[in-house]
Parts: structure tokens; C-alpha cells; sequence
């Protein structure tokens, strides 16, 4: 066992000893979990890049879509070869749609202790991540660190990551990006290319328009149908503070679920030196939740200690919420509102910038979850390094 892994006590005792130590007395076993913990958290680790023709796996971490829509999981595999170069691997619950915490777990494990996988895909997200990711191993992820590309649900497995020092990449998933509809969007490819092959800072950047209105993955002849777009009308800036530090974050429902059941996530010292992003689903939560979450945030602690706050693009349609175009622009005011108005009640001088693209809407940047962010307020510029 490795005697750095903080997750060694167990992590129900590992949160405990946390928030004992930032709270109240606490005992000696604490004491010696803080230390480690501290030391363990002080860097992440450097993950490699990638080159022409290596083997990635592609699993399914959440739900088994390739199991269900066979023909857009294949477009995906294409995609991987033909415009990314690369050698899709499949692993054994891939597509089995209804496979158990243990079967995924397994797939997880045997991707990164696997010397030939150069990187690990998720097919796409899914509900269930909660209860199991926490459960992990560690030394599997710690000895073997890899790009990880995944969204959604897999904020969990993310945030598994983070907290073993492992970085990875928060979207390009295989089915919601590689596996779009008519074409992969240039802005998407160019972000990809930059996790998978280059190494260094880069500015992101708008994109010039967005999409939030699939088609559906039932319909074969969909396949090669564009999707409609609207203009983006860019980043929204508030406060004249920049910020620098390491990205955490992921989709707000899955965040809600981890305060919510006592996920181990960054402890209070850690968030002095985090970035927070953050993003809605498809389930399109109303205000009122996402104040609610937010609020969690506040008064945990963390909204006053974060170096920045980044939101993304809210997904304001889906297929069963059909919204007008009045009505998608009036749910993403509200949202945008709602966040500052909560996020400023707690710190009134820490940068906010929405509507970037990442999460549930295309194009997007698969964000570096654990990579370093460096927010220019005076400018309005956004760096990250991949």
C-alpha cells in the first residue's frame, strides 16, 4: 500500500479527520492524515501526451450508450481514427448496458494499469457514479496517470482523480463530441488536439456560435445531419480581480450529490488555491436549485476561498423541454443572475466569467480538471494549461 495515499484510512475517516481538523479539536490519527493529506495534495501530477497511433480505451464509466445506439458509437471509433490518428480500444463492459459497479470498476482499473492505453474516453455520462467512484482504489490511478476525458456524471471520477493528484479533462466525450452529428465542430477538434498532443498554456477563446439542441441518436439518418446553431454572444465578465489556480468542479447536479452523500472532495486549504468551474445538464435545473447549490458552496466555505469562478454555457433545451428561443435566453439570465447574486453574497471580489464553453453545450473545451488557470480581468483573457 502506499504510505502517501491519504485514501488509506478510508474515506468516510479520511472527510472526517478533514473537517475535524479545520473545525475543532481533534485526535493524533487526524493529525497524521492532515500531514500526509497535505503533502500529498501539493502537486499534480504531469500527465503525458499523447502521439499519432497510440491505443486509447473507451468505457463506460455511467451508462453503456455504445450498448444502445451501436451506430454513433462506431462514428465515434471512426472519428478517433481518421481525425485524431488514434487506436480505440474496447473494454469488456463498454457496451454492456446494465453492468455492475464491479464490472465497471474493473474497466477503470485494468485502462490505466494497462501500458498500452495511452489515454481513457468515457462513452458518455450517466446518474450513478455516487455510489461507487468514492470506492476506488487509488494506486491504480497514482502509478499510472493518463489523460481521462469525460463529463457530466463523470465529475465524479474526476474529482477521484483530483483528490489522488491525478489531473484530467473535463468533456470530449465520446458519443456528445467525436460522435457529432454531420461533423466534429473545428473548435471542439482544435481544444482536443491541445489535451491529447500539446503540451504548454493556451488561451481559450469564444466560439463564434454554440449549440444546445441535439438530434436525436435513434434516427440513423441523423448521422449525417448538421445541427442548428445561434450566435454566441460571449463570455460575461464580472468583477475586476483576476485569479490563478488549479481547476475543480464539473457539472453542479453531480457537485449537489457529492455535498449532499459526504464525497470527499478538496479540503478548505485546497480551495485557497482552486479555480472553480461549474456547469447545468440537460435536466435544465431551475433557479431556485442552483441557488440552493451555490448557497452549499457559500456556506461550506469554499466560494470565499476560490481563486476564480467559471461557468459554463447553460443547456437551456432538450428533448423533453423543448424551450422557445425567449424562452432558452430567459432561463440563461436567470441562471447568470442567480449565480452572481449567490456567489457575491459570499466574496465580492473574485473574478466570474459565464457562458464559456464547456459542459452541455457545443462547441467545447475539454477544461483541464487539475491543470493550472489563470484568469486576466484587466484584459478579460482566460489561459489554461493542458
Amino acid at each position: 500500500m502506499n504510505p502517501r495515499d491519504p485514501t488509506r484510512f478510508g474515506l468516510a475517516e479520511a472527510r472526517f479527520c478533514i473537517n475535524s481538523l479545520e473545525t475543532a479539536s481533534v485526535p493524533h490519527r487526524c493529525v497524521e492524515y492532515k500531514m500526509r493529506y497535505t503533502e500529498f495534495m501539493k502537486e499534480m501530477q504531469k500527465l503525458p501526451k499523447l502521439k499519432k497511433g497510440d491505443k486509447v480505451a473507451i468505457i463506460s464509466p455511467s451508462f453503456a450508450a455504445p450498448g444502445v445506439w451501436p451506430h454513433m458509437y462506431e462514428l465515434g471509433l471512426k472519428r478517433l481514427r481518421e481525425v485524431f490518428e488514434l487506436e480505440p480500444v474496447e473494454f469488456p463492459a463498454t457496451k454492456k448496458v446494465g453492468a455492475s459497479k464491479e464490472e465497471r470498476t474493473k474497466d477503470l482499473v485494468d485502462a490505466f494499469q494497462n501500458t498500452e492505453i495511452k489515454a481513457v474516453i468515457a462513452s458518455l455520462g450517466g446518474d450513478d457514479q455516487v455510489t461507487y467512484i468514492k470506492n476506488l482504489p487509488s494506486e491504480p490511478f497514482i502509478q499510472n496517470p493518463k489523460p481521462f476525458f469525460g463529463f457530466s456524471d463523470n465529475s465524479h471520477f474526476c474529482n477521484f482523480l483530483f483528490l489522488n493528484g491525478v489531473p484530467s479533462y473535463y468533456g470530449a466525450s465520446l458519443f456528445t463530441q467525436f460522435a457529432m452529428q454531420g461533423e466534429m465542430d473545428e473548435y471542439t477538434v482544435e481544444y482536443i488536439q491541445h489535451a491529447l498532443f500539446d503540451e504548454g498554456e493556451f488561451e481559450l477563446l469564444p466560439s463564434s456560435d454554440y449549440n444546445d439542441q441535439g438530434l436525436g441518436w435513434d434516427d440513423v439518418e441523423n448521422m449525417t445531419r448538421r445541427r442548428e446553431y445561434w450566435p454566441n454572444e460571449g463570455w460575461q465578465w464580472n468583477g475586476g480581480a483576476s485569479g490563478e489556480g488549479l481547476l475543480w468542479g464539473g457539472c453542479l447536479e453531480s457537485v449537489d450529490e457529492m455535498l449532499r452523500h459526504g464525497v470527499p472532495i478538496p479540503s478548505l486549504e485546497q480551495f485557497e488555491n482552486i479555480v472553480l468551474m461549474l456547469e447545468t445538464s440537460e435536466e435544465i435545473p431551475n433557479a431556485g436549485y442552483v441557488a440552493r447549490v451555490m448557497r452549499a458552496l457559500g456556506e461550506r466555505g469554499i466560494l470565499e476561498r476560490v481563486k476564480g469562478v467559471l461557468i459554463g454555457r447553460a443547456k437551456a433545451w432538450e428533448f423533453d423541454k423543448q424551450n422557445s428561443p425567449e424562452e432558452k435566453e430567459a432561463h440563461r439570465k436567470e441562471q447568470h443572475d442567480t449565480i452572481l447574486q449567490v456567489v457575491r453574497a459570499y466574496n465580492e471580489t473574485v473574478p466570474v466569467v459565464q457562458n464559456l464553453n464547456f459542459g452541455h453545450t457545443d462547441p467545447q473545451v475539454p477544461m483541464p480538471y487539475g491543470g493550472r488557470v489563470r484568469i486576466d480581468s484587466k484584459e478579460q483573457r482566460i489561459f489554461a494549461t493542458f
